[in-house]
């Protein structure tokens, strides 16, 4: 065979491989009996979007390819509380979403949104992962939602513009960024800030034309929406820990037989302690990167002072969470 027609059989070859490749690719995805759609508002190289690699695949393996996730990040299908809503719709199936709007949704999770609710990372896990989260879950089934597990965003933090936070008289008057949240709105404005609340979308914008100064949110959502490009200054005041819940359209899940179910709800909860370690890797790394993007940390403010200027949040809001919620997260040990 001469090289002209050898090299024309390879060419022929290769298209019909990556034909083939496409068509087989095609067939699998044909195969799978359930396509979820699933959506987050964070970027491609977030724990979230790590995670949701990681549940899809084991989802797939699992269920014998019965079951595809197709995984829409960076806000492709809306913000957090279009993507809420789209659940109860049955346009989006799947999503991780931060408390933010979902005390609109089911009214005691803003119990989560609580300034120093939790000791620490560890006090948080045995709460969410217990009966005490697995009972917030449930109460999304009567709003069209299946609750799968917690995951995590993480402490939050603040970040300003033009000058360090040390103690809570630093944000007065500053007019601060929070979460469509009336938890997270009180707390902040018991400290003399203009907690203003706005879709995530809207944020970074609003903090390069000044017309914010703050806001306040875990470390890898600093590093991976480059907030370092309009903040200066980062304290780490871990005012409030944030879970984020993986939710599932109840009319997707109505629609699955058992074992299906069952792959989904136990997945879910181990991905939970996969995603977490991510989340806390990449806190330690992005701490350096923003350091050296120039970003002041402030490590050490008077986080006591910071508790105890909270604290009449806690008096205004626990009552509302039902008989003894709120005693009962702070006495888990």
């Amino acid at each position: 065979m001469s090289h002209f027609w050898r090299a024309r059989a390879i060419a022929v070859l290769a298209v019909c491989g990556a034909a083939l490749g496409v068509l087989t690719s095609a067939a699998n995805i044909r195969a799978a009996e359930f396509d979820l759609v699933e959506a987050h508002t964070t970027t491609q190289d977030h724990p979230y979007t790590l995670g949701m690699v990681r549940f899809a695949q084991l989802v797939r393996e699992r269920t014998g390819g019965r079951v595809d996730i197709r995984i829409h990040h960076s806000r492709q299908l809306g913000d957090e509380r279009q993507v809420v809503e789209g659940l109860q719709l049955g346009t989006v199936h799947l999503a991780v979403s931060s408390t933010g709007p979902l005390g609109g949704f089911v009214p005691e999770m803003n119990v989560l949104d609580l300034p120093f609710l939790f000791r620490d990372a560890s006090h948080a896990y045995k709460v969410l992962d217990g009966d005490i989260g697995r009972g917030l879950l449930e109460k999304f089934e009567a709003v069209g939602i299946k609750g799968l597990a917690f995951w995590e965003n993480g402490f939050r933090h603040i970040t300003t513009a033009k000058k360090p936070i040390t103690r809570p008289a630093d944000l007065k008057g500053l007019k601060i960024r929070v979460m469509e949240n009336r938890v997270h709105q009180a707390a902040f404005r018991q400290l003399g800030a203009d907690a203003t609340p706005m879709a995530w979308g809207e944020v970074f914008t609003s903090l390069q034309q000044g017309l914010l100064d703050a806001q306040e949110n875990p470390i890898p959502i600093v590093s991976t929406f480059k907030l370092y490009e309009v903040q200066k200054f980062l304290a780490l005041t871990g005012h409030v820990y944030s879970p984020a819940p993986v939710l599932l359209s109840k009319k997707s899940w109505d629609r699955m037989p058992a074992d299906i179910q069952k792959t989904l709800l136990d997945t879910a909860v181990e991905v939970a302690k996969v995603q977490r370690q991510l989340n806390r890797t990449q806190e330690q790394k992005q701490l350096g990167e923003l350091q050296a993007k120039g970003m002041t940390i402030v490590e050490e403010p008077d986080r006591a002072a910071f508790r105890e200027a909270m604290k009449p949040v806690f008096e205004q809001f626990q009552g509302q969470f039902g008989t003894g919620l709120v005693q009962r997260i702070v006495e888990m040990k």
